[in-house]
């Protein structure tokens, strides 16, 4: 029972530092990691060199994938390629459904690019939609932060998912986490956009509702401001390719070895890996740059790039230590053994995740963390296997999608840029990533009795 208390009260502290203190996620993980090291024990000696073997280890794996990522989503969200892809969607779904339209748009985007800087490219886009074809922009405006939420949670390269399956020991699945992450999140968004359509007949109330037609006004000057945007090949080129190499890559290493293990297998393995996958992508994204000096804005994108990725990667190698300093206490075997006898099993992380996300606001600090707290103890409840550790990335996924409220800052933004009230937002928005969040983990718990 000390062991459960001291734990929780280590929870407790990242919660409250977070939240309520407002230190950053990257510090206040590091002193939970030596919080939880003192408390249960680990001799002085092995701190330090159990931290940073915990830090680097993390990093070694997937912190050039999440380099690589970023600066990927920087040059389709500064090219304009963002805008070609939804182009792309709205001239094959049409107008007669446009909040699908702007669901799966979302779902599209926010695979590389950040869910906030998503909804701030296509806020006018959405909203030239809703006065064109004369529909509810708040409807409108939770389809489409909902689509963006789905992808952003589940699917690999966003930063969060593909740090969650570098603490569960599946860097080398990420194909297999793509896969099941798509169909989860198709099915999150699904579920947003239900949600969505109960507000069609209702409009902002926010302060400055009145300006939304002009801010659909201004989607025709966004695109101009981009000069000639890129064609559809190019723009999806750096997000399929990558993702569709991965995901051979995964299918080619089965043991069954669907692809024999002679020449194919040997490219497929090395084109599959993470990495290999991400440069090839990067490369491909170079066709995006327009400017006369494309070495300049290259060296710029990168910089830019980053700068987004470096808070991420140092949460991240922050979540790999507290997960080292966990797995080296016993904590993990006694938690296990306990959590077993409860019979929660997949629910245990989505539970945790959720928790963590709705005290302090971040997706990506709730998949880390819980990625990290959870890993060594995935044995004991039976979710050691392959599928099992997926199926876990999932379920915290879920938890990290709810729910998004005041905390949050994609929560604002969706509240800003679409006008509505907080009470307003609170009903749409937020009620929308509960209502994701808990269809998603009953997806995952369905499919749990089917593969483990």
């Amino acid at each position: 029972m000390t062991l459960i208390l001291t734990l929780l009260a280590v929870v407790a502290f990242i919660v409250f530092a977070t939240a309520k203190l407002k230190m950053h996620p990257f510090l206040t993980l590091l002193l939970a990691t030596f919080m939880a090291a003192f408390a249960f024990g680990l001799p002085a000696a092995d701190i330090a060199k159990t931290i940073t073997s915990g830090f680097g280890g993390i990093l070694g794996y997937i912190g050039l994938v999440i380099v690589l990522g970023t600066i990927i989503g920087t040059i389709l969200e500064k090219s304009g390629a963002a805008i070609t892809l939804a182009d792309v969607v709205i001239r094959v779904l049409g107008q007669r459904f446009p909040n699908l339209t702007m669901s799966i748009i979302g779902y599209i985007v926010s695979i590389p690019v950040f869910c906030d800087s998503g909804f701030v490219i296509l806020n006018s886009l959405k909203q030239s939609l809703a006065n064109r074809m004369k529909v509810s922009s708040v409807a409108m405006s939770v389809a489409l932060a909902t689509g963006l939420y789905a992808t952003h949670t589940f699917v690999p390269p966003t930063p969060g998912p593909i740090a969650a399956a570098g603490n569960l020991g599946l860097e080398a699945h990420l194909g297999l986490v793509i896969v099941i992450g798509l169909f989860l999140a198709a099915i999150a968004a699904l579920a947003g956009l239900w949600w969505a359509n109960r507000f069609a007949g209702v409009e902002p109330d926010g302060e400055g509702a009145q300006e939304l037609t002009a801010q659909a006004e201004q989607y025709e000057t966004l695109k101009a401001s981009y000069g000639e945007l890129p064609k559809p090949l190019p723009a999806f080129a750096p997000i399929l390719v990558p993702i569709l190499l991965i995901c051979l890559g995964s299918i080619a290493n089965f043991p069954s070895k669907p692809f024999g293990e002679e020449v194919i297998w040997q490219v497929l393995n090395f084109l599959g890996q993470p990495l290999n996958a991400l440069m090839i992508g990067l490369f491909l994204s170079l066709g995006l740059l327009k400017s006369g000096d494309r070495l300049k804005e290259f060296s710029d994108r990168i910089s830019q790039g980053l700068v987004i990725a470096a808070p991420i990667l140092l949460i991240t190698g922050a979540g790999g230590a507290f997960g080292a300093v966990i797995k080296a206490t016993p904590i993990g075997d006694f938690l296990g053994s306990s959590l077993s006898a409860l019979g929660i099993g997949i629910f245990m992380p989505f539970v945790v995740a959720a928790a963590l996300k709705s005290a302090q606001g971040s997706s990506t600090v709730a998949l880390v963390a819980t990625s990290a707290l959870v890993a060594p103890m995935l044995g004991d409840i039976g979710l050691g296997t392959e599928m099992g550790r997926v199926l876990t990335v999932m379920a915290i996924g879920a938890g990290a999608m709810t729910v998004s409220h005041a905390n949050d800052s994609f929560f604002w933004v969706v509240t800003q840029f679409s006008r509505m009230s907080v009470s307003q937002a609170y009903r749409a928005q937020t009620m929308a990533t509960a209502v994701q969040g808990c269809t998603a983990m009953a997806l995952v718990y369905i499919l749990s009795l089917f593969l483990l």
